[in-house]
C-alpha cells in the first residue's frame, strides 16, 4: 500500500505536510532520517513530557529534507522508506499519549516504560501488528479494553504499576506467551485467563492474591509460574497437573501445606521458602524426578522425609530457618551443589561441620550410613579390595559404592600416588582433597578427566591453578574456599559444563574475568576476599547465573547497571563499604536490591 493511501486511511484531514512545524519537542532529523531506513526508533531517556508530533506523523508526513532537496537517490527516496516498527520511549515523563498513536499501524514492538502514564488511549486498538508491548514502571489503574484487540500481541509486561484488576476480554490476548503481572494491586486471577492457551511464562508476584483460580491449570504450555510475595494460604490441587511447568515460585505467601504434582514431571524448581508450611510428605516428593531447585527456608518443617534422597536430580536443597533437629542420613546419597542448613535445631549434626559446607555435610552423612550398617561389611570389603601394601589409608568403600575418591583432612603436602593407582576402572565421580596442605593441584587428576563432576580443594594451601583442572571437561562443581588464590587462569573457560564455583576465603581483589566466559555458571560464590569491582555488562550476559555471593568484600560502590541482570535469585553483599543501597534495601531481599539499582541507572 503506498504511503498516500495508508495516509488516507488513518488522517484524512492530513493529506502530505511538511516536518518539523508542530511546536512541541523536537527529534533530531538524522534520528528519524535513520528511522524511515531501519523502521526503528529509540527515544529513550530523552526527557520528554510528551510525544512530538512528527513521531506519529513519520509515516504520513513528507520529510523537512525533501523540501530542501528534491533530488533523492534511489536508496534515499522517502515514499518508498521504511514503515516504523520499533518504537521505544521509555525512560521519558510521559503522562499520557495522543490517539495519534494509530498512525503507526506496523508498529510490532512499543516500548514505553518507566514513564507516568496513568491511562492509555483507546487507538492502542489500532496497532494490529504488535507484538510487544511493554508498558512496566507506570502508574495505570487501568487498561482500556481495547487492549484486548491486539490479537497478534505476544510478549505484554505491566509490572510495577497501579492495577487493580484486568478488563472484560483479557483472555481474548490469545497469542500471548509472556505476561508481567508482578508488583501491582491484583486481588484476583480471573478465571477467564486459562483461554490464554499459549501462556509460557505468567508473573503475578508481589500482588495481593489470596487465592488462585482453579482454572489456571488448564495453561498446559505454562513453563513458568511466579506468585511471590502474595497472600495464598492454599493452592489449587489442580497446579500439580500442569504437565510443561518447570519453574514455580510460591514464596512469601502462608502456605501451610503443599499441593501434590502428580503430572509436573518437568518441575525443575519449586520455591516454597517464608511460608508456614508444617509438613514434607513422601506423596509431596514422588513425581518431582527432574527436581534440581527445592527452597523450603523460613518455614514451621519438624523433619525431613527419607524419600527426598530420592530426588537424584536435585542441586539445590534450601532447609535453612526451620524447626528440624534431625536429618536422614540417606541425605549424603544426593549429588547435592548447595545445602542450607542455617537456623535449625539440629542435634545430630555439630555446628562446626555445618560451617564448613555442603560437601562436608554430605560427607558426614554418608560416614552415618556406614556406621549404621555395621562393621562386618567393612571387614570384607577390605579382605577382598585392598591389595596394596600403602592402601589401608584409601577408603575403597567412598570409591566403589559412592564414587568418591576420598584424601581430604590428612594435613599432607602431596596425594599418594596409590590413592589414584586404587581407583583402578572405577567410576570416580567426586573428588575429596579439602583440607590438606597442598601448594599445587595434583597433576595425575587429569586421569580423572573424563569422569570427575565434583572437585573439593578446599582449605589447602594453593596459590595457583594448574592446567591439569582446567581438562577436567566434566567438571560441574569446584570448591577452592580457604586458600591463596588472587586469580584465575583464562584456560578455565574451557571448563564448559561448570555451575557452581567456590571462591570465598581467598585474595581476589577483582572478579576473575574468566568467570564471565563460562555460561554455565549458575552459583559463583567470592565472599570474604577483598573484591573492588564487578562488570555488570558482562554479568548481565550470564544468564544462567542465580546465585552471586560477594559478602565481606571491599566493594565501595554497586553499579547501578547490576540490576539489570535480572537472571538472578539470590544476590548477597552485606559486609561491603559501600553507602547504598543502604541495609533496609538489603534486607529486603535480592528482588527489592536489583529494582533500587535499576531506578538509579542514568537516562
Amino acid at each position: 500500500m503506498s504511503r498516500q493511501l495508508r495516509t488516507s486511511r488513518f488522517d484524512p484531514r492530513a493529506g502530505f505536510h511538511a516536518e518539523g512545524k508542530d511546536s512541541g519537542p523536537s527529534v533530531p532529523q538524522g534520528l528519524l532520517k535513520a528511522a524511515r531506513s531501519s523502521g526503528q526508533l529509540n527515544l529513550a531517556g530523552r526527557n520528554l513530557g510528551e510525544v512530538p508530533q512528527c513521531v506519529w506523523r513519520i509515516n504520513v508526513d513528507i520529510p523537512e529534507e525533501a523540501n530542501q532537496n528534491l533530488s533523492f537517490s534511489s536508496t534515499e527516496r522517502w515514499w518508498d522508506q521504511t514503515d516504523l516498527t520499533k518504537l521505544i520511549i521509555s525512560s521519558n515523563k510521559l503522562q499520557s499519549l495522543s490517539d495519534d498513536l494509530r498512525l503507526l499501524p506496523a508498529l510490532t514492538v512499543l516500548d514505553i516504560h518507566d514513564n507516568q502514564l496513568t491511562s492509555l488511549p483507546s487507538a492502542i486498538r489500532e496497532l494490529d501488528n504488535l507484538q510487544k508491548l511493554n508498558l512496566s514502571h507506570n502508574k495505570l489503574k487501568m487498561l482500556p479494553e481495547e487492549i484486548t484487540s491486539l490479537k497478534n500481541l505476544k510478549v505484554l509486561h505491566l509490572q510495577h504499576n497501579e492495577l487493580t484488576c484486568l478488563p472484560e476480554g483479557f483472555e481474548q490476548l490469545s497469542s500471548l506467551e509472556d505476561l508481567d503481572l508482578s508488583s501491582n494491586r491484583l486481588a484476583a486471577v480471573p478465571a477467564g485467563f486459562a483461554l490464554l492457551s499459549s501462556l509460557l511464562r505468567l508473573n503475578l508476584s508481589s500482588n495481593q492474591l489470596k487465592s488462585l483460580p482453579a482454572e489456571i491449570s488448564r495453561m498446559k504450555r505454562l513453563k513458568h509460574l511466579d506468585c511471590d510475595s502474595n497472600l495464598l494460604e492454599t493452592v489449587p490441587p489442580d497446579v500439580g497437573s500442569m504437565e510443561s511447568l518447570e519453574l514455580l515460585y510460591l514464596r512469601r505467601n502462608k502456605l501451610r501445606v503443599l499441593p501434590e504434582f502428580p503430572s509436573s514431571r518437568q518441575l525443575k524448581e519449586l520455591h516454597l521458602g517464608e511460608n508456614q508450611i508444617e509438613m514434607l510428605g513422601a506423596e509431596h516428593l514422588q513425581h518431582l524426578q527432574a527436581i534440581l531447585v527445592l527452597d523450603l527456608r523460613g518455614n514451621k518443617l519438624r523433619s525431613v522425609p527419607e524419600e527426598l534422597s530420592l530426588l537424584q536430580c536435585l542441586e539445590r536443597l534450601d532447609l535453612s530457618n526451620n524447626d528440624i533437629s534431625s536429618l536422614p542420613c540417606s541425605l549424603g546419597n544426593l549429588h547435592l551443589k548447595f545445602l542450607a542448613l542455617e537456623g535449625n535445631p539440629l542435634r545430630t549434626i555439630r555446628r562446626e561441620i555445618i560451617a564448613k559446607g555442603t560437601q562436608e555435610v554430605l560427607k558426614y552423612l554418608r560416614s552415618k550410613i556406614k556406621d549404621d550398617s555395621g562393621t562386618s561389611q567393612n571387614d570384607s570389603v577390605s579382605e577382598t579390595a585392598m591389595t596394596l601394601p600403602s592402601e589401608s589409608r584409601v577408603n575403597v568403600h567412598a570409591i566403589v559404592t559412592l564414587k568418591l575418591l576420598d584424601y581430604s583432612d590428612k594435613q599432607a603436602t602431596l596425594i599418594p600416588d596409590d590413592i589414584f593407582d586404587a581407583t583402578r576402572s572405577n567410576t570416580i565421580a567426586s573428588v575429596n582433597f579439602s583440607k590438606n596442605q597442598l601448594c599445587e593441584i595434583p597433576k595425575r587428576i587429569i586421569e580423572l578427566k573424563e569422569m570427575v563432576s565434583d572437585v573439593n580443594l578446599s582449605f589447602n594451601k594453593l596459590s595457583f591453578i594448574s592446567q591439569e583442572l582446567c581438562l577436567l571437561q566434566k567438571l560441574t562443581f569446584l570448591d577452592l574456599r580457604n586458600n591463596f588464590l588472587s586469580s584465575l587462569p583464562e584456560e578455565m573457560s574451557s571448563l564448559t559444563k561448570l555451575q557452581t564455583i567456590n571462591l570465598s576465603f581467598n585474595r581476589f581483589k577483582v572478579l576473575p574475568p574468566v568467570l564471565y566466559d563460562i555460561p554455565t555458571l549458575e552459583a559463583v560464590l567470592i565472599s570474604n576476599n577483598q573484591v573492588g569491582s564487578v562488570d555488570p555488562h558482562k554479568m548481565k550476559l550470564m544468564e544462567n547465573l542465580s546465585t552471586l555471593d560477594l559478602q565481606n568484600n571491599d566493594l565501595l560502590q554497586i553499579p547501578p547497571e547490576l540490576g539489570n541482570c535480572v537472571q538472578l535469585r539470590t544476590l548477597l553483599l552485606d559486609g561491603n563499604p559501600f553507602r547504598v543501597p543502604r541495609a533496609a534495601i538489603l534486607m529486603k531481599g535480592t528482588a527489592a536490591v536489583l529494582e533500587y539499582l535499576r531506578d538509579r541507572i542514568p537516562a
